[in-house]
């Protein structure tokens, strides 16, 4: 545990104008309000602000946020208030403590919910000092380093989760890649343990077998740069094991597939440098295609530069280079910690002067909820960038795969909602148009245009998605407004009275509404019916009857969510006979996620393929039997039958492990056949009952990480 006195030491190092005082007025205010309270380890639970306070120093941050360290969680664990903080440390410390607390006065109801409101607050907070993200990460690391003394499976599971899926693409977010690196592999760890292992295991054999290799590799590098006259440090870095479980996942192959688990970064002084550097690395090895990318001359959004490139180096090894200066090194390595500055009443803690942030707020003010918020923020967050150029040269930077549309409401919100296609590279180009890097963008709009239902498949951005709900939202409540309109022009004339929106006021008062529009909303989408309003305005015996023919008509007006509920458990089918039976094909196994169609068989009802089975061609000369059909959002909730064939070493205990594994990752085999028998493997098809397509995906690269696997990949994709 590091002390009063070795804290205040550290800050001195890096700030010679230390706030001592109050760093210690901070320090003996925190330790005698959480004062007997412990940690789920048995610890003081005094450890746990300090050690986050220690780890901003790491990061060379500022008096204020040590301070906010060592307080952020008295107002949410002590009888500590916001006022007695603003009163002792001042009302910017007191801001920061309020923007850090996770404790919400709302009444939530999941903890779903709780965890979208909690990061909602957390952007419109970091939106307006970046500290308070700081303090967050530093928080999180340290709960994470901690998480195994939680008792809760469930707990420790969730924990780790919304770390993978929020506080780790954060950290990437503004560069600090020490943090994120750990936070991902703690979260790791606990919801893969045995992936881990086996990457582990497999990285501890490389490096006890590669050593020399490596030394080799960078020797040579070394050489060939003092041979062109490039001063530079190279150091080999090993992949983390998170990113080769991913990259194992995306490129659906093994891990002996992989080139890229040992990188080799050159170090140079100056920017000219680093082209010298590459020049000399690509004159003296082959290089492989598509895989150099220019960060310096076009930076990430969190501010990383670098160059990359990957040959065939030194021993014929396929290598990753990174070349940076040693600045850009430590913007990699600690983003904006590396360079912070704050200074009195000056610029520096303004989150607002980070795109990607103001990216975020846009993307508030579009949602329709705290959950639609953090869906959309986590589409922004994930996806690695393509650069593409507006016709006056502004770079734009968006995720992978992103499209026209994409790009349109990156220009502006106004430009999205009046597109009608583009011009790319000059040539016309369709608005699903997937952009790639370097491209220019000229978006064309239409004045009266308003976005497409059909958008909402195919842009990869939280920011347009959310613009695009928002306006369908809009669309759909200027309907329901005009139908409830005429609802209510319908019972006040049955009962006798004219429509005059001053009669309302009863209507409101029952429905506690504020705004007629609110009322005609709510009637047009059903949330209140004809029958209760009728009852409004005749609470006693009915002078009149209300019409039932009208009241028939009025009970298929449902909310969509109703309406939802009225679909299939499992498929939305386009064009399909109500009580059609519908079954997988068992050639290729669908699962949710895959692309699929449906074929009418006669006696048998319909057969869902995946889109890609070579069964299909079968059906080529009768197309009347295809159907438009596609998964919904329930399709999860029940289990799908996937196959998979195995090549597994014939070994004792072999088999076993590979079930153990299936069953850890909740998967269900439900039949196991055997293929091919020989002397050193087995051949196998097996079929696992899993949720999802991504179920499944996750399963398989479970089992890759083990060494008694020699091959395993879906059968029917």
């Amino acid at each position: 545990m590091i002390r009063q006195f070795e804290l205040v030491e550290k800050v001195r190092e890096y700030d010679p104008n230390v706030d001592e005082e109050r760093i210690n007025r901070a320090y003996v205010f925190a330790m005698q309000r959480h004062g007997s309270q412990t940690r789920a380890s048995g610890d003081p639970y005094f450890l746990h602000p300090l050690e986050v306070a220690s780890l901003l120093a790491d990061m060379r941050l500022d008096s204020g946020s040590i301070v906010t360290a060592l307080l952020h969680d008295t107002v949410e664990d002590t009888d500590a208030t916001l006022e007695d903080i603003s009163r002792l440390f001042g009302d910017d410390i007191a801001r920061l403590v309020d923007g850090v607390t996770k404790l919400t006065k709302l009444e939530l109801q999941s903890d779903r919910t709780k965890q979208a409101e909690n990061f909602r607050k957390l952007v419109v907070a970091m939106s307006e000092d970046i500290r308070v993200l700081l303090v967050k990460l530093a928080d999180r690391l340290h709960n994470l380093r901690t998480l195994k003394y939680v008792k809760s499976e469930k707990s420790r599971r969730r924990t780790a989760s919304e770390t993978l899926e929020i506080y780790a693409p954060l950290a990437e977010r503004i560069g600090v890649q020490t943090w994120r690196d750990e936070l991902v592999d703690l979260a790791f760890a606990e919801i893969h343990p045995e992936a881990r292992d086996g990457i582990n295991t497999r990285l501890e054999y490389l490096r006890s077998n590669g050593k020399e290799l490596v030394s080799q590799v960078i020797s040579e590098l070394k050489r060939i740069l003092s041979d062109y006259g490039v001063e530079a440090e190279v150091t080999g870095r090993e992949k983390a094991a998170h990113s080769i479980w991913l990259k194992m996942q995306r490129k659906d192959a093994p891990f002996e597939a992989l080139t890229d688990i040992m990188a080799f970064r050159i170090s140079v002084p100056e920017i000219a440098d680093c082209y010298q550097a590459l020049g000399a690395i690509h004159a003296s090895f082959p290089v492989l295609p598509g895989r150099f990318k220019d960060f310096i001359s076009t930076p990430k959004p969190n501010g990383y530069q670098s160059i990359h490139t990957a040959v065939i180096g030194p021993e014929q090894m396929r290598i990753e280079v990174q070349i940076r200066t040693t600045e850009m090194h430590q913007v990699a390595e600690y983003g904006v910690a590396a360079h912070w500055r704050y200074k009195q009443g000056g610029e520096g803690h303004d989150g607002r002067q980070y795109s990607w942030i103001r990216g975020l707020l846009d993307i508030l003010d579009q949602a329709g909820g705290p959950e639609e918020f953090l869906e959309h923020t986590k589409l922004e967050m994930y996806q690695d960038q393509v650069f593409c150029f507006t016709p006056k040269g502004d770079l734009i930077s968006l995720p992978n795969g992103a499209t026209i549309i994409d790009f349109a409401y990156a220009v502006h919100s106004e430009v999205g909602d009046k597109c009608v296609g583009a011009k790319v590279n000059g040539r016309m180009a369709p608005v699903r148009t997937r952009l790639k890097n370097g491209d220019q963008v000229d978006i064309l709009t239409a004045r009266n245009h308003t976005p497409s239902p059909e958008w909402e498949r195919f842009v990869v951005t939280g920011r347009a998605r959310a613009s695009i709900r928002r306006m369908i939202r809009l669309e759909q409540r200027d309907q329901f407004i005009a139908l409830g309109r005429e609802i209510v022009r319908r019972v006040l004339t049955s009962a006798g009275r004219t429509f005059s929106e001053r009669e309302l006021g009863p209507a409101l008062d029952r429905f506690n509404l504020d705004d007629v529009e609110d009322l005609y909303s709510n009637l047009g989408e059903g949330l209140h019916t004809e029958g209760e309003l009728a009852a409004v305005f005749l609470p006693a015996k009915p002078e009149f009857d209300v019409d039932e023919a009208a009241l028939a008509r009025a009970k298929p007006i449902a909310s969509p969510a109703a309406a939802n509920s009225a679909r299939p458990k499992a498929l939305t089918l386009k064009g399909l006979i109500p009580g059609m039976a519908v079954h997988y094909a068992r050639c290729c196994h669908p699962l949710p996620g895959d692309r699929i169609v449906g074929i009418v068989t006669t006696g048998k009802g319909v057969a869902i393929h995946m889109s890609e089975c070579s069964t299909l061609e079968a059906f080529g000369h009768t197309p009347e039997r295809w159907l438009d059909v596609d998964w919904n959002d329930g399709s999860e909730l029940e289990n799908h039958t996937g196959r998979v064939r195995v090549i597994l070493a014939n070994e004792p205990g072999s088999l076993g492990a590979m079930s153990n594994t299936i069953g850890k990752h909740k998967g269900n085999i439900s039949h196991l056949r055997f293929v091919n028998r020989a002397a050193d493997f087995f051949e196998l098809m097996v079929d696992i009952e899993v949720e999802s397509l991504d179920h499944l995906a996750n399963i398989i690269a479970a089992l890759r990480t083990d060494s008694l696997i020699t091959s395993i990949e879906r059968e029917g994709a």
